[in-house]
């Protein structure tokens, strides 16, 4: 991102006259302006190289890199390119150094003994013209950030609303076809009461999927104009837990996976039940869906020399890339390696909003092949 600009310009003087250097620099200086003094055109070369100068004012009779030929050397430099070249000289106009100046680049020539007036304006509109320039390039940086931020927020909509149709349409389809046989079973043919019960349950399902979309959308669009609640109460963190894992053993065991709890009788705390449920079904469902079916550890304990409360979430799964450990947190991010899971992408990250919002934070420790351990941490005495 370019910086924004300032009022301070940097002038560079060139003179192997060290009583020339003073006297300009005695005429030019004012607040707001840096004057860097070379006698030399090497060492000026060596100045333009570490400094963005305004101005370049160049005497034209130098021992070794004279004035014209340093004036050729900035030109042929992208860095130096663009400096304004201002040239002064103590030979008389007869010498034609003019015309010499202006064919390598020159904006200005000016003849010693100086015209003080001459040379304050003419130096304060080439830095009037360099601060403008400069503010012009801000402005334009500007723009084309936001309007990549803009294109980026379109683009990040176009694919929310893929997406959210396309989660939205699948249990929708589901209803849809068990509706559809519903129609048929109409006619009178009939059928087992564990098949309708399975029907019933499927729908059920179904309906609660649906409800899960709608909610996390509604969620996420709570946290953008920040007026997610949050309403922290006495709350046991080890029982909200065991009955977040029971409500989820079902979900495992179709995958052939078993949820392992390590708790204490109970881990009173202030939060918000309802939230909390929240990030460690969240946990549980990327657990399961990513753990290859394996078991998966959860662990709720006090940390009390940290003031923390802990749910460690630990999957034996294809694990997460440490360079993807921050992406996955951001908002419709699912992919996990090669891997696309159902969902809008949203659970991690408000999950992460959920927890910064009772003063923790979500920690993952993970690599790819050694499956994912997330934590929450939550603060023993409630929010900070």
């Amino acid at each position: 991102m370019l910086p924004f600009p300032t009022d301070t310009a940097k002038i560079l003087i060139v003179d192997d006259l060290p009583e020339n250097l003073l006297a300009l620099d005695a005429l030019i200086r004012q607040e707001g302006r840096i004057i860097c003094r070379a006698d030399s055109g090497e060492a000026a070369l060596a100045l333009m190289l570490e400094h963005e100068f305004a101005l370049a004012i160049l005497d034209v009779q130098m021992p070794g890199i004279n004035g014209l030929e340093l004036a050729g050397m900035m030109r042929s430099t992208a860095k130096t390119r663009s400096i304004p070249i201002v040239f002064v000289s103590a030979a008389g106009r007869e010498m034609n150094y003019a015309f010499a100046g202006y064919e390598s680049g020159a904006i200005d020539f000016l003849y010693q003994p100086l015209d003080s007036h001459a040379v304050r304006s003419k130096v304060s509109a080439f830095v009037e013209m360099y601060r403008q320039r400069k503010q012009q390039e801000f402005l334009l940086h500007e723009l084309q950030t936001t309007q990549a931020q803009l294109q980026r927020a379109v683009q990040v909509r176009d694919d929310f609303m893929s997406m959210a149709s396309h989660e939205l349409r699948t249990p929708l389809n589901t209803l849809l076809l068990q509706a559809q046989l519903r129609r048929r079973l109409a006619g009178g043919a009939t059928l087992a009461p564990e098949k309708i019960q399975a029907m019933v349950e499927r729908d059920e399902q179904q309906i609660r999927n649906i409800m899960r979309l709608i909610d996390d959308m509604l969620d996420v669009s709570r946290m953008q104009r920040g007026t997610l609640d949050i309403a922290p109460a006495p709350s046991d963190l080890a029982g909200l837990v065991r009955r977040t894992i029971e409500s989820h053993a079902d979900q495992a065991a179709a995958v052939g996976c078993t949820l392992e709890l390590s708790a204490p009788d109970a881990l009173p705390g202030l939060w918000d039940e309802f939230r909390i449920e929240q990030v460690v079904a969240n946990l549980l469902t990327n657990a399961v869906r990513y753990g290859n079916g394996k078991p998966v550890q959860v662990e709720v304990a006090s940390e009390p020399a940290a003031g923390e409360a802990r749910v460690s979430v630990r999957d034996q799964g294809i694990g997460i890339a440490p360079e993807d450990h921050a992406r996955i947190f951001n908002q419709f991010e699912r992919a996990v390696g090669k891997q696309v899971a159902p969902g809008l992408g949203l659970g991690l990250f408000i999950s992460r909003q959920i927890a910064h919002a009772h003063g923790g934070r979500i920690e993952v420790k993970s690599a790819l092949g050694e499956g994912s351990t997330f934590s929450l941490r939550l603060p023993l005495v409630g929010q900070q």
